[in-house]
């Protein structure tokens, strides 16, 4: 896999291993974005100081990059709280969602001029919302639709558009949540795996698949096809305590 990709929140968790994964695939070069200065022993990664926020430090991240096949997105907050403070909304919104929308927008001439794809790290909580973190399940909800409007306006530009709607896995973001969690590094595999095999709705990740073959049995919803019924069940699903009792005694 020769190709080149930019990895935003690179310096730890799904970010980092997704850097190594690609490096293991062969990739010729890796952008890896952090927020802060990054040191990688491998001469192929190039660190890219970027604050998904920041609109003077996306384009000069553009102007760092001559090519690009793969964009993944996969910066992102995750915040307790509980809807009394608007603020803590809007800055799960700034980062996960038009942080994603900013950044891809930036690299998009590039990605149409290889054809290439991005892969938007999101999470199974875009459908079904976990009281924990509604902030955080808003704005992956709102990147959700996001990236599938994206996949369809950019398909006449031969760009392909991936969500990675992801479970609980074991990073900094989850370490006070007691559930069965995937590796960081069978997570990235996953990624991989499901972009070189052009699928457009990734879940990489026991959980994650486990909730949507649950979504998709509800009323309605076609239960051939996990992804087609998790998108259609936003208005019933939710991560609730009965469910996440199922998902243990698996």
């Amino acid at each position: 896999m020769s190709t080149i990709s930019l990895v935003t929140g690179a310096n730890r968790g799904i970010g980092q291993a997704l850097v190594t994964e690609a490096l293991a695939r062969g990739a010729k070069r890796v952008y890896a974005g952090t927020r802060q200065p990054l040191a990688h022993p491998d001469q192929r990664v190039t660190p890219l100081t970027l604050d998904v926020t920041d609109a003077a430090q996306i384009q000069a991240a553009v102007d760092k990059v001559g090519s690009l096949d793969i964009l993944i997105n996969n910066a992102g907050i995750a915040l307790y709280d509980d809807l009394s403070d608007r603020a803590v909304l809007e800055r799960h919104l700034a980062v996960n969602l038009f942080g994603t929308y900013g950044v891809t927008q930036a690299f998009l001439p590039l990605l149409t001029r290889s054809h290439g794809a991005v892969v938007n790290n999101l999470s199974v909580n875009a459908f079904a919302p976990l009281p924990l973190i509604p902030a955080y399940s808003i704005s992956k909800a709102a990147a959700f639709n996001l990236t599938q409007s994206l996949r369809t306006l950019l398909a006449g530009r031969g760009v392909s558009v991936h969500a990675v709607l992801t479970g609980f896995v074991d990073t900094d973001m989850t370490r006070g949540i007691d559930m069965p969690k995937a590796s960081p590094e069978s997570v990235a595999r996953a990624i991989f795996d499901a972009v070189e095999k052009e699928e457009e709705d990734i879940f990489p990740d026991p959980m994650s698949q486990f909730v949507a073959e649950e979504l998709a049995q509800q009323p309605g919803q076609d239960a051939r096809t996990p992804a087609g019924g998790a998108r259609a069940s936003a208005r019933h699903g939710i991560i609730n305590s009965d469910l996440i009792g199922r998902w243990r005694q698996r």
